[in-house]
């Protein structure tokens, strides 16, 4: 397994993280990702530890909390082997300060995370979106001071815009704080539009992009097909889940699955296997968080690495996942020489 650094720090971590959003299914959003138990958790544990996965992602609101638990007990008595990525901010209760960046809730939130997860420190801290009431001050001068504390070791942040993120980073400058060197981010061949600010500016300020739902929340696990009913085994039947997810048409959704197949016959690897090769070797990006509902899936994708696709095959996919850009994207790709496709 290949280890990249994150961001501008000096943490290696490996280009596969499992992520922990089928621990549980708990409730109805979370039960369209899967419903993985505890026996089930600790085997997709073992399995990643083997192949040389080190990370494992998690969030507080991952059904309730039980996805940490059940990832603080699958690594029970070998925590030194492993990275432990959690997140904080959405609404974890019902009051009126269980939601946000503020310095209750995430002292609050931080706390109870590593209760859950049976650890006294968390490898990697992420906020789970950006939080417009509570001052970039007063959330950076908390999770500053987490790391001071011992509870943290790195800090990041997820779905952040452009503008969040470098404002964001400016404070941290300025004040002499901890700064985020991981944005976790939505990027998949049918959701590219990462590409237009938010991988660029990653890239320019050490900011290494840690990949959430690279096979588009689904839908590139080669089981959806032009002209055929949607199976039975998507989180894409699950209205909850679905509508919760990147919406994509079916125009871009068929056209990708096409470019997928003609490169799978000629590579001989399975249509997820080669969307996931393709994010993982994108400009800026550290890792590649992979979710799985049982064992065999789980091989499945670990098998996505070790092996390239050549530039034509590169060509042919992008070919196929090419959108229209927005302004002033559109306006900046005009002029090439200025503003070139990040490397």
């Amino acid at each position: 397994m290949e280890h990249r650094l994150l961001g501008g720090s000096g943490l290696k971590v490996s280009v596969i993280s499992l992520g922990t959003g089928t621990f549980g299914g708990s409730n109805d959003f979370f039960k369209g990702f899967g419903s993985v138990d505890a026996s089930g958790a600790t085997r997709m544990v073992d399995l990643c530890l083997e192949a040389g996965v080190t990370m494992f992602d998690s969030a507080d609101i991952y059904s309730g909390g039980v996805a940490e638990e059940l990832l603080g007990q699958a690594l029970e008595g070998r925590r030194q082997q492993a990275l432990i990525s959690t997140k904080a901010t959405f609404r974890s209760g019902k009051g009126p300060n269980d939601v946000g960046s503020s310095r209750h809730h995430l002292t609050r939130s931080i706390d109870a995370a590593l209760k859950r997860l049976r650890t006294d420190y968390i490898d990697l801290f992420q906020l789970h979106g950006f939080d417009a009431l509570t001052p970039v001050e007063e959330v950076l001068e908390t999770l500053d001071g987490f790391v001071r504390a011992g509870k943290v070791r790195y800090l990041g942040c997820s779905n952040f815009s452009g503008w969040h993120l470098m404002k964001s980073l400016a404070a941290s400058e300025a004040r002499g704080l901890e700064r985020y060197v991981a944005h976790q981010a939505y990027y998949s061949l049918v959701g590219r539009e990462f590409e237009w600010e938010l991988m660029p500016l990653g890239l320019d300020q050490r900011v290494g992009t840690v990949v959430w739902s690279p096979l588009g929340w689904g839908r590139l696990t080669g089981k959806l097909r032009r002209g055929q009913p949607m199976p039975a085994d998507t989180r894409l039947q699950n209205q909850a889940t679905a509508s919760g997810g990147p919406q994509v048409s079916d125009d871009l959704l068929y056209r990708v699955v096409d470019a997928l197949d003609e490169v799978a016959k000629q590579t001989g690897k399975s249509v997820p296997q080669i969307a996931l090769n393709w994010v993982a070797n994108r400009p800026g990006v550290s890792t590649v968080i992979i979710g799985a509902r049982n064992e065999a899936q789980l091989t499945a994708n670990l098998g996505s690495l070790g092996w390239s696709l050549t530039d034509a095959q590169r060509a042919l996919l992008d070919a196929a996942s090419a959108v229209p850009k927005t302004y002033p994207y559109w306006h900046q790709a005009q002029f090439v020489e200025r503003n070139p496709f990040p490397t």
